[in-house]
């Protein structure tokens, strides 16, 4: 596993307990999902990709437009889904038919494998990534290299 994996993973452990705050991306005071990979990013890389535009927590649904998978493809680097990875970034679609608004970054892979998250009611969590949350991921990611 390479460094860059591991550090990406231990990114996003620092931001465990932070409370869930639509909008926000501030390690310990509050963030959601996007806000979450957003301050990786801004760890990482030191700035963000674009500014995220404003969004409700329905990401779109009325339109159907892949807000969020989009920017993703624009900054991250797309991976087959089978290519299971720890520091992978996850994107979820919640429901059959809905737009995909859910991320997260794996966190392990195997019989244990869990990710890391902002949930709505508990917060930045590591989950296991079992089949309930497995079947929801439509596409997965990496995160760039390093400047």
């Amino acid at each position: 596993m390479s460094r860059a994996r591991i550090d990406v993973v231990n990114l996003a452990r620092e931001w465990i307990g932070t409370p869930y705050v639509h909008q926000a991306r501030c390690r310990g005071v509050g963030c959601d999902c996007l806000g979450l990979v957003l301050g990786i990013w801004s760890d990482l890389f030191g700035g963000l990709p674009e500014p995220p535009p404003p969004y409700t927590q329905d990401w779109s649904e009325a339109g159907g437009c892949e807000h969020l998978w989009r920017a993703a493809e624009r900054h991250l680097i797309p991976k087959p889904l089978s290519g299971l990875q720890v520091g992978d970034v996850l994107l979820f679609r919640m429901r059959r038919g809905a737009v995909a608004k859910h991320l997260g970054i794996q966190s392990a892979i195997g019989a244990e494998a869990c990710f890391i998250h902002a949930y709505s009611g508990r917060g930045v969590v590591e989950s296991r990534l079992d089949g309930s949350w497995a079947r929801r991921i439509v596409a997965r990611f990496e995160f760039p290299k390093g400047p």
